[in-house]
C-alpha cells in the first residue's frame, strides 16, 4: 500500500511494517503516524538502530521488552537492507509470529515483491510503499497536503505551476505550502498568481516576461529576458519547464477550440482571464496549421534537450522561443 493510502485510511498497525523506496518526506511522515498511533507521548517506548550495526539478538530483546510507562514498544532499524539480507531467514520466522505489545519497522530502499519474507510481510504486516509520486498521483497529494495539513485550498492550475517550478520532491514542495498557506490564510485558495509571486522571485517573473513577450510577437524582448535568465544562472531545463507550462495550455486550447469557440477553449484549458485576449491573438496569428504542432514544437525541444542535439543549450532555447513566435 503506498504511503499515501496508507495515511488517509490509517489501517490497524501490525507487529511489523516495512517503508519501501526512497522518498524521505514520505517515510518521515509514516513514521510520525506511526509514532503517534503505537507510543501516543511515551518516547521512551522508541527504540532505533543502524542497519549496519545491528544485531539481531539486540533487536530481538529490545522488541521482547515491556514498557514500564506505556502498552506498546516501537522498533525502528535504519537502513536496514543490510539488516534484512543477514538476518532473512530469523525476520521470517518472526514476521510468521511477532512480539504482541511490539512493532518492529525497518526502512529499506529495496524490498523485492518476490520474496518469502516480502510475501510474509504482505500477509501478516504492512509494506508502506514511499515511492516517488508523478502526474496526477503528485497533483493529489498536493492538493490533499494543502487541504488537510495547511487548511487552504490549491488549484489545479497552482499545483501544476508549483510541479514546473520545484520539481517531485515532496519535503520542498511542502515548505512551500506552508509559505503559500499563510499567505493566502486559512481557509484561502492557492492560485497560480500566489505561486508566481512567493515560489517564483526575480526569476520566474523574468520567465513570464519572456513567454508573454514571445506570445506578443516581441521576438527581441523574449531574446533579452533569456539571456538575463542564463546570466544570473537559470538552468536551461528550468527555463523549458516555465516555456511548457505556458504553451502547453495554448495547445491544448487550440485542440478544444475544434469543438468551442476559441476565448471559450482557452479559458477551460485553463489560460488566465487577463491572458485570453493576448492568447487568442497569439493563436489567430499564427493560424491553426501552426497552432496546431504547438505540443509537437514543445516536445521535440524537451527531447533535444535531454539529448537529442548537439547543439548549446542557449541556442536550442533561442531556437525555441524563434520557432513558438511564429517567426522561424
Amino acid at each position: 500500500m503506498h504511503a499515501t493510502d496508507v495515511l488517509r485510511k490509517a489501517p490497524a498497525v501490525p507487529g511489523v511494517v516495512v517503508l519501501t523506496g526512497g522518498q524521505q518526506h514520505l517515510k518521515s511522515t509514516a513514521l510520525a503516524w506511526l509514532k503517534s498511533v503505537v507510543l501516543s507521548d511515551d518516547d521512551t517506548a522508541l527504540t532505533r538502530f543502524a542497519g549496519k550495526d545491528a544485531q539481531l539478538q539486540t533487536v530481538w530483546d529490545e522488541l521482547r521488552t515491556v514498557s514500564m510507562w506505556g502498552d506498546r514498544r516501537l522498533v525502528i532499524v535504519d537502513e536496514a537492507d543490510e539488516f534484512v539480507t543477514k538476518h532473512r531467514s530469523g525476520l521470517e520466522k518472526y514476521a510468521a509470529a511477532p512480539a504482541k505489545k511490539s512493532v518492529l519497522v525497518l526502512d529499506v530502499k529495496s524490498w523485492p515483491k518476490t520474496t518469502r519474507l516480502a510475501k510474509q510481510i504482505a500477509t501478516t504486516g504492512l509494506d508502506i510503499e514511499c515511492t516517488e509520486l508523478k502526474g496526477v498521483a503528485l497533483s493529489k497529494w498536493l492538493q490533499d497536503t494543502a487541504r488537510d495539513v495547511h487548511q487552504a485550498e490549491l488549484n489545479r492550475d497552482a499545483a501544476a505551476l508549483l510541479i514546473e517550478l520545484i520539481g517531485n520532491e515532496l519535503g520542498l514542495l511542502d515548505q512551500e505550502l506552508s509559505k503559500l498557506g499563510s499567505f493566502v490564510g486559512q481557509g484561502g485558495t492557492i492560485t497560480a498568481e500566489a505561486v508566481r509571486a512567493m515560489v517564483g522571485g526575480w526569476r520566474m517573473e523574468t520567465t513570464w516576461a519572456m513567454t508573454d513577450a514571445v506570445r506578443d510577437g516581441d521576438l527581441g524582448h523574449a531574446l533579452k529576458d533569456l539571456n538575463d535568465l542564463l546570466f544570473h544562472g537559470e538552468a536551461p531545463q528550468k527555463l523549458i519547464g516555465g516555456i511548457h507550462f505556458v504553451f502547453r495550455k495554448l495547445a491544448y486550447g487550440t485542440d478544444l477550440s475544434r469543438k468551442q469557440p476559441l476565448e471559450a477553449a482557452l479559458r477551460e484549458a485553463g489560460i488566465f482571464p487577463q491572458a485570453i485576449g493576448p492568447s487568442t491573438a497569439y493563436l489567430r496569428r499564427l493560424g491553426r496549421a501552426n497552432a496546431e504542432h504547438l505540443i509537437q514544437k514543445l516536445l521535440q525541444a524537451d527531447l533535444n534537450m535531454k539529448g537529442g542535439s548537439r547543439l548549446p543549450e542557449r541556442l536550442q532555447l533561442e531556437q525555441m522561443l524563434i520557432g513558438l513566435s511564429g517567426k522561424s
